[in-house]
């Protein structure tokens, strides 16, 4: 009868001990699917993000591009004006040397007839 015992018992704990380890291959099975789905939401929700950042980079450049375009624009019309304004005070000065040096010239040749008179 012991021996009878013994082995039931033991037939009962090697039962209960495959059941404990397909308890445990199940929990692992729905632990691993939750996993997987957290990191599949995780996933989406990352490239959700990332798409959103490009965009606004892409509007933010497109702005930035448009108002470079304007600062460009105005600095070239500023540097056009100081341009034309340096030109004609050279020509300007440019007249007036040239009338110095014409009156210099004039006088010179004066004085020379008259040494040579």
């Amino acid at each position: 009868m012991k021996t009878k015992f013994s082995v039931m018992l033991a037939g009962v704990l090697l039962a209960l001990a495959a059941f404990a380890y397909g308890q445990a291959g199940t929990e692992m099975k729905k632990a691993a699917d939750d996993t997987g789905k957290a990191t599949k939401d995780a996933s989406k929700d990352t490239a959700h993000a990332t798409k959103k950042a490009a965009v606004k980079t892409g509007h933010a450049t497109k702005k930035a591009a448009v108002k470079t375009g304007d600062a460009t624009e105005k600095a070239a019309d500023k540097t056009g004006d100081a341009t034309e304004k340096a030109a004609k005070k050279t020509g300007h000065g440019v007249k007036k040397g040239t009338k110095a040096v014409g009156h210099g010239i004039k006088k010179g040749a004066e004085k020379t007839e008259d040494v040579a008179k």
